[in-house]
C-alpha cells in the first residue's frame, strides 16, 4: 500500500471517455453543419452532433465537480486551474480582437484606392451606402446598463459568499442570471429590427460577427451562472473554496468589458463616423 500512496499535491485524472466522445461529436457537428448549409444532408445530422457536444460538456464538467467535492482539487491544482482560466480568457480576448480588427479595417480603409473591389461595392462609405445604423442611445444603451448592473450583482454575490451570506449569494446570482437573460432578449429584438443583413456588405458581416459572438458568450456565461446557482443551493461553495463561482465571475466581467468596447467603438464611434462624414 505504501508504494501506491500519494506523495504529491497534483491530481492524476482517471481514464475518461470524454475527450474521444467530444472529438467525435464535434466532428459530426461540423460536418453535419457544412453538409446542411450546402443542402447535401438533412439538419438532423448536425443536431446529433450538437446533442453529443452538449451532453459531453455536461458529463465532463459533472466529473470535474465530483473531483472537487472529493477533495482532489488541492491548492496546487486550484492554482493551475486559475492559470488555465487566465489563459482561456486571454485567448478569448484575441478572438474578439479579430472581429474588432475586421470592423476597423472597414472603418478606416473603406475608401483606400488599393481596396478597389470594396470601393466599387460600397461606394466609398462606412457604413456602405444604404445601411441604416442603430441609435446607440436606444436599445444598445439599455443593454449596456443591463450588463453593467449585472456586473455589480455578481460582485455582490461574490462578496456575500466570502461572508457566508447564503441568501445574498443566491439573490445576487438570480439577479445576474435575470439581467443576462434580459440582455439576450433585448439583443434579439435589436436584431429583428436591424435595417441591414449579415450578407451583402462588410459592415453587416463585421457587426453581426462581433455582437453575435458576444451575445453567444453572454448565453454561455448565463448558463455558467445557473450552474453556480444550483451548486450554491447544494452547498458546494464555501468562503474558502469556490473556484467554480470565481471562474464564472471572471468570465462574466470579461463579457462586460468586451461589451463596453463594442458599445463605444461599433455603436457610438461608428455612428459618429457617419455623422462627421467618414469616407
Amino acid at each position: 500500500m505504501a508504494a501506491h500512496a500519494k506523495n504529491h499535491d497534483y491530481h492524476l485524472v482517471n481514464p475518461s471517455p470524454w475527450p474521444l466522445v467530444a472529438s467525435i461529436a464535434t466532428f459530426v457537428l461540423a460536418i453535419g453543419a457544412i453538409l446542411w448549409m450546402h443542402k447535401m444532408a438533412p439538419i438532423w445530422v448536425m443536431l446529433i452532433g450538437l446533442v453529443g457536444v452538449l451532453y459531453t460538456m455536461f458529463a465532463w464538467w459533472a466529473d470535474v465537480v465530483k473531483e472537487s467535492q472529493a477533495g482532489d482539487h488541492t491548492p496546487v491544482v486550484q492554482m493551475h486551474h486559475r492559470y488555465g482560466m487566465i489563459l482561456f480568457i486571454a485567448s478569448e480576448v484575441m478572438f474578439f480582437v479579430a472581429w474588432f480588427w475586421a470592423y476597423f479595417d472597414g472603418f478606416f480603409n473603406i475608401d483606400a484606392p488599393e481596396q478597389y473591389a470594396r470601393l466599387a461595392s460600397m461606394g466609398g462609405h462606412w457604413p456602405p451606402t444604404g445601411v441604416e445604423l442603430f441609435d446607440p442611445f436606444h436599445l444598445p444603451l439599455f443593454n449596456t446598463l443591463l450588463l453593467l448592473t449585472s456586473g455589480t450583482t455578481v460582485t455582490w454575490a461574490h462578496h456575500a459568499l466570502l461572508h457566508n451570506d447564503k441568501e445574498g449569494l443566491k439573490w445576487g446570482l438570480i439577479l445576474t442570471i435575470v439581467l443576462g437573460a434580459l440582455f439576450s432578449v433585448v439583443q434579439g429584438i435589436e436584431y429583428a429590427e436591424a435595417k441591414f443583413q449579415f450578407a451583402g456588405n462588410l459592415y453587416g458581416a463585421a457587426f453581426f460577427m462581433a455582437t453575435g459572438f458576444h451575445g453567444f458568450h453572454v448565453l454561455i456565461g448565463t448558463i455558467f451562472l445557473i450552474v453556480c446557482l444550483f451548486r450554491a443551493q447544494a452547498g458546494h461553495f464555501t468562503a474558502k473554496k469556490h473556484l467554480g463561482f470565481e471562474f464564472a465571475a471572471w468570465y462574466w466581467h470579461f463579457v462586460d468589458v468586451v461589451w463596453l468596447f463594442l458599445f463605444a467603438s461599433i455603436y457610438i464611434w461608428g455612428s459618429w463616423g457617419v455623422a462627421v462624414g467618414h469616407g
